[in-house]
């Protein structure tokens, strides 16, 4: 499982939803994260639902797409 460089918290495995980033330690996909902040879901209500995740996750996921500059997944 190979976090990427600059993002430790995401993941990349060719294996593991086929090859799209994901939280490292998991398998929810950087995309799912988006999409449900996306959609009006809090970062409170993604806490609760997936006892699994961190602020840190999340945010990770945000840099993520920020540093990336598109949603291509």
């Amino acid at each position: 499982m190979p976090t990427h460089p600059r993002n430790p918290l995401i993941s990349s495995d060719p294996t593991v939803r086929g090859g799209r980033p994901y939280l490292t330690g998991t398998r929810i996909g950087v995309a799912d994260i988006l999409e449900w902040l996306g959609s009006g879901l809090t970062e409170a209500a993604l806490l609760r639902d997936f006892p699994e995740l961190t602020p840190e996750m999340i945010h990770a996921c945000l840099r993520h797409s920020s540093d990336r500059g598109h949603w291509s997944y």
